[in-house]
């Protein structure tokens, strides 16, 4: 049997991702209930804003109306189609006892997702990660995220500092995780991000196996887009051993 090494959050969190383009006759909301009410506990998604302000969940900038690309950006809310969830309709529909990790490439979006958080009952805020592919980005949030988590999310090849000064620089400028392509991560790696008290993430993962070796390093929590692989593994990873 492997080892097994601890993560900093115990359990893990086990992310189901969003699917990035759902098909417009379906309910863009439907697989992530099912996906909760099966055992994952959390959700990531990407986070766009319609022309009037109001956060929604698609994984590309545009969406596809008729034979035509529109970008989100210059819809009105009430033209975006219903294929393209609100961030509002997700605490509406599945309340707010889940992770929620996000990712934004617009800083506008940051204090409208907030905003939408501290509407939600419970401990929203808490729960919510704020992801960027951008740390220095990432870390100009700390002000507004309040209680919320930041996370760098990119790639190890892109980490041209090295993993120690980068994780040196994240827990100085306040970013709380990295994110890293399932492939990146290997027991030191963990190591070296938790002894600057920063969590792990991993994902998107596809198959069991990678996710049970992942949760055996030490990562702090793991996504994929099939949620009934992420809640097996994680039932065999309730934490260190």
């Amino acid at each position: 049997m492997a080892p097994r090494y601890p993560s900093l959050l115990v359990p893990p969190v086990g992310f189901f991702c969003l699917p990035g383009a759902p098909h417009p006759d379906e309910d863009p909301l439907a697989p992530l209930e099912a996906a909760l009410l099966d055992g994952a506990t959390g959700v990531t998604a990407t986070v766009h804003l319609s022309a009037d302000g109001d956060p929604v969940l698609h994984g590309e900038a545009t969406v596809r109306m008729g034979l035509r690309r529109r970008p989100l950006a210059t819809m009105p809310t009430a033209q975006v189609p219903a294929h393209v969830a609100r961030l509002s309709q997700l605490y509406e529909r599945c309340g707010s006892g889940f992770d929620l990790a996000v990712d934004l490439d617009d800083d506008r979006a940051v204090p409208r997702v907030m905003a939408l958080a501290r509407e939600a009952a419970g401990d929203a805020t808490a729960r919510l990660w704020l992801c960027s592919s951008d740390w220095r980005r990432a870390a100009s949030w700390r002000a507004m995220a309040g209680d919320s988590r930041l996370v760098d999310a990119t790639r190890l090849r892109r980490v041209d500092e090295g993993a120690e000064r980068r994780a040196a620089n994240l827990a100085g400028a306040g970013v709380d995780a990295a994110r890293l392509h399932e492939s990146d991560w290997n027991a030191g790696l963990c190591a070296l991000f938790h002894r600057f008290g920063l969590l792990a993430l991993a994902g998107p993962v596809a198959h069991r196996r990678q996710l049970e070796t992942l949760l055996d390093l030490g990562v702090d929590a793991v996504s994929s887009e099939h949620a009934d692989r992420l809640v097996e593994a994680l039932a065999e990873h309730p934490g260190p051993v």
